[in-house]
C-alpha cells in the first residue's frame, strides 16, 4: 500500500487500486477496474470481504458490540424513542422534530388501511398456509393495487410507495395470521398508536372489546426498532440487487420478504424457541450442551452467536430486558421455556468453551421466548421479523435508487463446469 492506493501483483504487471475510506470502520480496496487491467476477477464465496455498496444508513462493529441507525447507537433508540421515529430517521438521516413527527405519524396512521379486494386475494390460500407464504403474495402483489406508486424515476412516488410499505405490512400481516387461525380480519384503528393498532389487528375478535396492554405494545414497538434495519444482510442485498434491475418497489420488498423466510437469516428465531421446546427441561440442559460440544454431532445451539457479532448482540442486551418484563407483566414465572432459556444464558456467560468461541446469547435466542408469550405463534415470529425490517428495506432500496453511480447487479463466477464439446446425435450416445 502507497497513499491512498493499493498494488497488486499479477505476474509482471503491477495493478494499482484506490483505497476509499468510511467515515467509521474498516477502508475498502476499489477491484471495479480489475477485470479490465488483469483479466481476471476476485473469488468471495458469500461477499463476506466484499462492500457492495455505499452507504449512509447502518453501521456495525461486530467485535465491539456496536449497531448504529444513522449514527445514533441502536440502545438509545429502543430506550428513548419510538418505531416510527426510528423509521423517520432511517429514510430521512434524522431524528424527527416535533412537527415532523407528527406529521410521519398522521401520514402513516392513515395509510393502514389495505384496498378492500385485497380480503378477497387471500381466499386463494389454503388455511395451512404458511403466514410468510402468504406475505411474499401479498406484498409482491401491491404492485397491481397501487400503480400510481410503481414509477421509480418520480420522488413523490417513491415516497408514497415507502409510506404505503410501512403502513399496510402490519395489516398484511395482521390479516394472514387471522387467516391462519379462521378469524374476520380487523380493520385498523386511526386513534390508536402503530404498534398498538398492530396488536389490536392481531388480537381482537368482533364479540368484544380488545384493550391494548401498553407494556405489550412498548415491548412489540422496541423488537420493531431492535429488527428495523441491519446493514448488507442476505434480505437487504436481495432487496437491492432487485432494485438494481429497475423493479418496482413491492416487488423489491417481497423479494427481500422471501429471502427473509430462510431458518439461518429470519426464521432463527423460531429455531432458537424449537430447540428450547426440544431440550424441554433445565434437567436436560447438560445433554445438550455436551452435544453441542460434540463435534460429531449435528445437534447445535440456535440463538447464540452471530455471524457479524464477535461480542455480545447489542440488541441482545435490550431484548433481555423486554422479555423479563413481558414476562412479569403477563404473570409468567414458571415457565419451563424461559427455566431452559435463563440457565442457558448463564451457561454460555460463564462456560469457558462458549466464552472462548464468543457464543453469547443474541436477539433470536430472546425474542421468540417474548413472542411466544405475547400470544404469537412460532409460524408468525418471522413475519413480524418483516414488519419491522420493511422500513429498513425500503430505506437501503431509496438509497440506492438516488445513488448516481449505481448499476445492476451481476456477480461473476469461478467456472469449473466442462469446457466446451460438441453435440452427439441421441442414436450415438
Amino acid at each position: 500500500m502507497s497513499g491512498n492506493t493499493s498494488q497488486l501483483q499479477v505476474g509482471d504487471k503491477t495493478v494499482d487500486m484506490a483505497i476509499k475510506e468510511g467515515s467509521v470502520g474498516p477502508a475498502v480496496i476499489d477491484i471495479a477496474k480489475l477485470y479490465a487491467q488483469t483479466g481476471m476477477f476476485t473469488y468471495d464465496p458469500g461477499f463476506t470481504s466484499t462492500a457492495s455498496c455505499e452507504s449512509q444508513i447502518t453501521y456495525i462493529d461486530g467485535d465491539k458490540g456496536v449497531l448504529l441507525y444513522r449514527g445514533f447507537p441502536i440502545e438509545q433508540l429502543a430506550e428513548h424513542g419510538d418505531f416510527l421515529e426510528t423509521c423517520f430517521l432511517l429514510l430521512e438521516g434524522q431524528l424527527p422534530t416535533a412537527a415532523q413527527k407528527a406529521d410521519f405519524d398522521y401520514r402513516i396512521t392513515r395509510h393502514t388501511m389495505v384496498h378492500e379486494q385485497m380480503a378477497r386475494f387471500f381466499q386463494g390460500f389454503r388455511r395451512d398456509a404458511h403466514p410468510m407464504a402468504v406475505m411474499v403474495a401479498s406484498i409482491g402483489a401491491m404492485s397491481a393495487f397501487y400503480h400510481d406508486s410503481t414509477d421509480i424515476s418520480d420522488p413523490h412516488q417513491r415516497m408514497i410507495a415507502s409510506m404505503r410499505m410501512i403502513a399496510k405490512v402490519p395489516t398484511l400481516a395482521a390479516m394472514a395470521y387471522k387467516y391462519s387461525i379462521g378469524q374476520p380480519f380487523v380493520y385498523p384503528l386511526n386513534s390508536l398508536d402503530y404498534t398498538s393498532n398492530f396488536l389490536r389487528m392481531c388480537f381482537a375478535v368482533p364479540a368484544e372489546e380488545y384493550k391494548v396492554n401498553p407494556v405489550l405494545s412498548r415491548a412489540l414497538d422496541r423488537i420493531f426498532i431492535l429488527h428495523a434495519d441491519h446493514e448488507q444482510n442476505a434480505s437487504t442485498s436481495t432487496v437491492r440487487l432487485a432494485g438494481s434491475s429497475g423493479a418496482n418497489p413491492f416487488a423489491c420488498i417481497a423479494a427481500g420478504t422471501a429471502c427473509l423466510w430462510g431458518p439461518a437469516h429470519g426464521g432463527a428465531n423460531e429455531a432458537a424457541l424449537k430447540m428450547l421446546e426440544e431440550i424441554g427441561s433445565v434437567d436436560n440442559i447438560p445433554k445438550y450442551i455436551a452435544k453441542a460440544k460434540d463435534k460429531n454431532d449435528p445437534f447445535r445451539l440456535m440463538g447464540f452467536g452471530h455471524r457479524v457479532y464477535k461480542n455480545y448482540d447489542p440488541r441482545a442486551k435490550i431484548m433481555q430486558k423486554t422479555t423479563h418484563e413481558v414476562l412479569n407483566e403477563l404473570g409468567i414465572k414458571d415457565d419451563p421455556l424461559l427455566d431452559v432459556a435463563v440457565e442457558l444464558e448463564r451457561i454460555a456467560l460463564s462456560d469457558e468453551y462458549f466464552i472462548e468461541k464468543k457464543l453469547y446469547p443474541n436477539i433470536d435466542f430472546y425474542s421468540g421466548i417474548t413472542l411466544k408469550a405475547m400470544g404469537f405463534p412460532t409460524s408468525m415470529f418471522t413475519v413480524l421479523f418483516a414488519v419491522a425490517r420493511t422500513v429498513g428495506w425500503i430505506a437501503q432500496w431509496k438509497e440506492m435508487i438516488e445513488d448516481p453511480s449505481q448499476k445492476i447487479g451481476r456477480p461473476r463466477q469461478l467456472y469449473t463446469g466442462s469446457p466446451q464439446r460438441d453435440y452427439t446425435p441421441i442414436g450415438r450416445r
